[in-house]
């Protein structure tokens, strides 16, 4: 599934809809370059889900609790950019916060996939990085995790704040649910466009005519 995303308030509003459909032992694995929206994507999944806690880039921290503050799941935000390899993820023991808790995992494609086999891929990317087809860069320091909030957080017009967002399921869990994320958004009062969903594995087909 495909979602473009024209603002921030459509991010937000693609979160709180998603986290609707969230529950403890969920794990969303998230991927785009720097600065592509990660951790707004997060922050706003955050406030949806009512957890503590301001979510950052956890830079030198790499996994982050936020507790509930009512009777929901906790929310435990990962980066795992300067983990090497998937043993380095395992250290951090997430498997025994996965049943109880919502999990995020920021650059964690090719290591997180061992956590679970029923996991949501998002991949975000922004439609600028589309337009110029570059690729563009990721940083290796505290300085570039910082970046990557002000980036997130400074889109200062509505070029910068486009957004494609794909959504892969994998597992049985997400046959049926993927499905009623895409009901969802389509009744949102601030229209999403979304491409047309295949089913099971959360893959996308082309995309609507315009």
């Amino acid at each position: 599934m495909k979602l473009q995303l024209t603002s921030l308030d459509q991010m937000r509003s693609f979160a709180e809809a998603l986290a609707g459909h969230l529950r403890a032992g969920d794990l969303l694995i998230l991927s785009g370059n720097l600065g592509a929206g990660k951790t707004t994507f997060t922050q706003s999944l955050g406030r949806a889900l009512g957890v503590a806690g301001r979510i950052t880039s956890p830079t030198f921290v790499i996994a982050r609790k936020h507790p509930s503050l009512d009777e929901g799941p906790s929310l435990v935000h990962v980066d795992a950019y300067r983990l090497s390899d998937a043993e380095e993820l395992g250290d951090l023991d997430l498997d025994s916060e996965l049943d109880e808790s919502i999990t995020v995992v920021e650059w964690g494609a090719g290591l997180a996939e061992q956590l679970s086999s029923d996991y949501l891929g998002l991949t975000i990317t922004p439609m600028f990085d589309l337009a110029a087809d570059d690729g563009g860069g990721v940083g290796d320091n505290a300085a570039d995790d910082a970046a990557e909030d002000d980036a997130d957080d400074a889109a200062d017009d509505d070029e910068d704040e486009r957004r494609l967002v794909e959504l892969h399921g994998h597992g049985s869990s997400w046959d049926a649910r993927l499905q009623q994320v895409r009901d969802s958004l389509r009744t949102l009062a601030c229209a999403i466009e979304v491409s047309e969903f295949d089913g099971s594995d959360g893959s996308a087909d082309e995309e609507d005519s315009q």
